[in-house]
């Protein structure tokens, strides 16, 4: 496995930036080489928006073949969020092929960049995570991450850059002598911050030198990314660079649309499909999706088109969504997962009947009276505000009646024995203890 190293780079001055714009121009003419990995090439490029520079990933393919070795492929995630969502399943997705092909995956997990937080995207300050966040956080990823990737140890290394990036100031100093803050803020988030007067912080312009130096400590020779880590990527480059090391060629990866057909993925937004979400939620989600998204989620996670005539009509439509849930359901989890995940969607969603098996849930009555937002928190992993939301949003009903606005404490007598549902998928028996 190899070691990170915290040598100094070249000279001060090194222009770093100069290497990320050399890199979008650097081989535009089209390289003849060896035709297995010209071949090889084109199909990992299949679906992603860039490969840079362009000829980049043939030229690593015949270099790691000429050394008898498999590619470095990184993909660098910061963990900011318990759980992993379909749009980190893109990229995923496209390291699994990689893996597919006997090459290594470096899957960096950013313990150390998460408390700089990635400014890439935003337009304000991201608030930064404590230590005990961040741990909560990566301690879920790896499993998570599992679902997609192959965990055989001769393609995969899991590493965390805290291992190198704490490092002494002297060797902090030497990787910033290799850009300058003029180069950092020709990002175009930065640029329109700086230009309306907005604070950025001196951590946030440190983010992609440190970033960068990641693929100097794994020897990468391919990373990987969403679209809006362009700069990042090829900023990585011009680090390599300065330390000597061969440059990496990148493939930006689609942003994939949340549920709500229109912004990112983002557990934020509210608007996430969980890898770990159970198989009837997770088909849920995917039925709720806008037709004009699916082709996006077919082409993204699936690698192939929706049925022919997906868009005629709304039966069609609707049909091509069931065989995208069913698809996604099994991928995830298993083909008898999604069969039970379709029929309980026809069962309680379109027919609006309940679910063949609905949990129970024991309550203790206290002064008479049961509080349903505590009840609901408890059971469906929600908060109690966002319970009392639901209710009061007409999304709870009881015994098959929608509770009123600010119902909040029922009888116990009456809760006893009825069924609780929480929005259109979610189901409990109430006992009293």
């Amino acid at each position: 496995m190899p070691e990170a190293h915290h040598e100094a780079p070249p000279a001060a001055g090194t222009p770093a930036a100069t290497g990320a714009r050399e890199a979008a121009q650097a081989g535009a003419a089209g390289r003849p080489g060896d035709p297995h990995a010209a071949r090889l090439a084109r199909e990992l490029a299949r679906g992603a928006v860039d490969v840079l520079p362009r000829g980049a990933l043939q030229e690593r393919l015949e270099s790691v073949r000429a050394e008898g070795r498999p590619l470095r492929v990184k993909l660098g995630i910061d963990p900011t969020a318990p759980d992993i969502h379909l749009g980190h399943a893109v990229v995923l997705g496209k390291l699994r092929e990689f893996q597919d092909e006997g090459h290594t995956v470096v899957l960096i997990i950013g313990d150390f960049t998460a408390r700089v937080g990635d400014p890439s995207g935003r337009s304000s300050l991201r608030p930064i995570l404590s230590e005990q966040e961040i741990e909560a956080n990566a301690a879920t990823f790896h499993d998570q991450a599992m679902r997609i990737l192959s965990a055989d140890p001769q393609h995969l290394e899991v590493r965390r850059n805290s291992e190198w990036l704490d490092m002494r100031a002297t060797d902090l100093l030497a990787l910033m002598r290799t850009a300058t803050a003029a180069q950092l803020l020709e990002r175009e988030d930065f640029a329109k911050r700086f230009a309306a007067n907005e604070p950025i912080s001196m951590l946030e312009l440190l983010y992609p030198l440190l970033q960068g130096y990641d693929s100097v400590a794994v020897q990468a020779d391919v990373e990987l990314g969403g679209t809006d880590q362009k700069f990042n990527l090829l900023f990585a480059r011009d680090i390599q660079r300065a330390y000597g090391r061969p440059m990496q060629a990148i493939l930006t990866m689609p942003i994939l649309v949340g549920t709500d057909g229109t912004r990112k993925m983002s557990k934020s937004l509210g608007n996430q499909i969980g890898v770990t979400d159970p198989p009837q939620e997770m088909y849920g989600k995917t039925m709720s999706i806008p037709d004009d998204a699916m082709a996006a989620y077919y082409r993204l996670l699936l690698g192939r088109e929706p049925p022919a005539g997906a868009q005629q009509g709304a039966s069609a439509a609707r049909d091509a969504k069931r065989e995208l849930a069913r698809a996604l359901v099994a991928w995830l989890h298993s083909e008898a997962d999604a069969d039970a995940a379709r029929e309980h969607f026809e069962r309680v969603i379109v027919a609006r009947d309940e679910p063949a098996e609905v949990a129970e849930l024991r309550f203790s009555c206290e002064d008479g009276l049961v509080h349903l937002p505590e009840l609901i928190a408890r059971e469906f992993d929600v908060s109690r505000s966002e319970a009392r939301r639901l209710i009061e949003q007409g999304a709870v009903s009881l015994g098959g009646r929608a509770l009123a606005s600010g119902e909040h404490d029922i009888p116990c007598a009456q809760a006893d024995g009825a069924t609780l549902r929480v929005g259109r998928r979610r189901y409990a028996h109430l006992r009293m203890q």
